[in-house]
């Protein structure tokens, strides 16, 4: 048997509910999409539980479930994969944490968590703070988007069972990293983040970029806040988990985080912003470009979640006919080639009513020479409940694809 290459695209968040303004459909069912209708109608459709039925999964533990992981035995939180999007690579034991370049008053309330969307001077804040040492731990700092940065911290003996300092809402005094358990690595971590919230305080107030800001009128980036800690984790490479050379085009630092992790080259396209402004076009026709080199290329488009998020089920309507509109240049290639297996699913639901992950099934797609139809003929929830897969768990996409492009080990004699 000839072995086929696989292409998996994400729409990021892309699963809803229905939604009254469109006559009780989805964003997705409401959206004229015929080129995803094509790919359904070529394909096999089903249903896609993350995680679990009813598992609420973040956008972290779903893609290592997608990609076959089990993320109750691997996930160690959501910072090294962070850290590793914006080019802070770990090792094992290390500890890392997303951090907000935030703005206190001389008391430590904070009045603005975001710095006022600070988009410029971070690289200076986040060198001014790089290399701190404290009782043998070293600290890195690295910028990333706005006012988010990284914070890594390298020694012996670390525990990410540590409590956010980040009080998550402002008008709140920043909190004191304490222990989540009774382990001296708990206590010797806390100990340093401690050190370091405060270190960064005095620094930053002082800084030339927050002068700046402050005679500009603009909030200062006076403190540094970590949340999420994450230890990391000691995971085996996609490629050789699987013997396939790995592609990913994301834009987004967290998913391109977890495709490094996992040891995928990750291509850059340029006007992949990771927004609703990204451009969809360029990302999938640099993933059927990617298709020669590589036996597996993963996209992830984050636009959906985003309107989720926002609640505006307008503009998540809008966003999936832009997507269609992208792809037909997926469907040109899957009619012109006979080696490419394709699936199209999402990370997780973002309803509009909630405005946050839900535990709901997203559809699924897959498609290619010598999968078998079913009779579902366009993309959206409820059709793909009638649709030949079924339903199936976040895991279960790899096996399905590796046995279709002919790569599955065979199981017994």
């Amino acid at each position: 048997m000839s072995q086929k290459r696989i292409l998996m695209v994400v729409l990021d968040g892309g699963g809803d509910r229905p939604v009254p303004e469109f006559g009780g459909k989805t964003p997705l069912e409401a959206a004229k999409t015929p080129n995803l209708d094509a790919l359904a109608s070529m394909g096999i459709n089903g249903l896609l539980h993350p995680i679990g039925p009813g598992i609420r999964a973040g956008s972290d533990t779903a893609h290592l479930s997608l990609f076959g992981y089990d993320p109750y035995e691997v996930y160690t939180g959501r910072g090294p994969f962070e850290a590793a999007g914006a080019g802070v690579m770990g090792r094992k034991g290390d500890v890392a944490f997303r951090c907000n370049f935030a703005t206190v008053n001389d008391e430590g309330e904070v009045t603005d968590r975001r710095a006022g969307r600070i988009r410029e001077g971070t690289e200076m804040l986040a060198s001014a703070l790089d290399g701190m040492e404290y009782n043998g731990i070293k600290m890195t700092v690295k910028a990333g988007t706005e006012h988010r940065a990284i914070l890594l911290l390298h020694g012996d003996n670390l525990s990410p069972a540590v409590s956010d300092v980040d009080p998550h809402e402002a008008g709140a005094h920043f909190l004191r990293c304490e222990p989540l358990d009774d382990s001296p690595e708990a206590r010797r971590t806390a100990e340093a983040v401690n050190y370091f919230v405060e270190e960064s305080w005095h620094i930053l107030r002082n800084h030339e970029v927050n002068l700046r800001r402050d005679r500009d009128g603009k909030a200062p980036a006076n403190i540094l806040l970590p949340r999420g800690a994450g230890m990391f984790p000691d995971i085996e490479e996609f490629g050789r988990r699987y013997r396939l050379r790995a592609a990913a085009i994301t834009g987004v630092t967290l998913i391109t985080g977890i495709a490094r992790l996992l040891g995928m080259n990750v291509i850059e396209v340029e006007g992949a912003t990771g927004g609703i402004d990204s451009d969809f076009r360029a990302k999938l026709t640099a993933a059927v470009s990617a298709m020669d080199k590589n036996h597996f290329v993963f996209v992830n488009l984050k636009a959906p979640d985003i309107a989720g998020h926002d609640g505006d089920a307008g503009l998540k309507k809008e966003i999936f006919e832009r997507i269609d509109t992208a792809f037909s240049v997926v469907v040109d290639s899957m009619k012109e080639r006979d080696d490419i297996i394709l699936a199209v699913t999402s990370d997780h639901s973002t309803p509009v009513s909630v405005m946050d992950h839900s535990g709901d099934p997203v559809p699924l797609i897959i498609a290619g020479d010598g999968v078998r139809p079913d009779d579902v003929a366009e993309f959206g929830e409820r059709a793909a409940m009638t649709g030949g897969l079924g339903h199936l768990n976040g895991r279960d996409l790899m096996p399905e694809l590796l046995n279709l492009s002919g790569r599955a080990e065979k199981f017994g004699a």
